[in-house]
């Protein structure tokens, strides 16, 4: 009988549970896409004020995770209305050839406590790039929420062509914060 109660105690001790929360609905209200950069050695920050995402996280599974991010990136919050029409253009962001960045994760891998790898491709302007995003998630009132940051090189993505095209005026890392709010079923 003690062994048969050890079984039971195990087995559900190591089962999925039945209760665990499935983050698939993005809360945009509650979410934001920024990011900062260097404009002649002074510090720039900026945003992205609309995005989509597809999302199914089980914390108890994150390797079967699933992601996809659209940025609008005629949604660009600069701070000044003229560097926001300057990013439209053909030598920044191509808007009418293309309208949004896109990044889809490939892999998910948990490092401890709740700190994640996230391996995925980005593309912005047509260019396609694998990068690995250091992550967190953890739980607030019912929603999880992802956040971290990721520097990537926006010569990598022709972001700035022509005269823009030297990094001397506008540096070539650009940072990209994120926090992602989801509610779970």
């Amino acid at each position: 009988m003690k062994r048969l109660l050890t079984a039971l105690v195990l087995a559900a001790a190591f089962a999925p549970s039945a209760h665990s929360t499935v983050y698939t609905q993005v809360l945009p209200d509650k979410s934001s896409i920024e990011f900062s950069y260097s404009q002649m050695g002074v510090p720039m920050d900026g945003r992205f004020r609309r995005f989509s995402s597809q999302l199914s996280f089980d914390p108890a599974q994150p390797a079967a995770a699933k992601a996809a991010i659209d940025v609008d990136l005629a949604s660009i919050d600069t701070g000044t209305p003229e560097l926001d029409s300057e990013a439209a253009g053909q030598d920044w962001f191509a808007l009418k050839s293309f309208p949004t960045a896109r990044f889809v994760a490939t892999g998910i891998k948990p490092l401890g406590g709740d700190r994640y790898s996230v391996a995925g491709k980005l593309t912005i302007k047509g260019r396609s790039k694998d990068i690995v995003v250091p992550a967190t998630f953890t739980t607030q009132g019912g929603a999880g929420v992802f956040a971290g940051q990721f520097t990537i090189r926006r010569g990598d993505f022709a972001i700035g062509e022509g005269a823009w095209a030297a990094f001397d005026i506008v540096a070539n890392d650009v940072t990209v914060r994120f926090r992602i709010t989801a509610s779970g079923k």
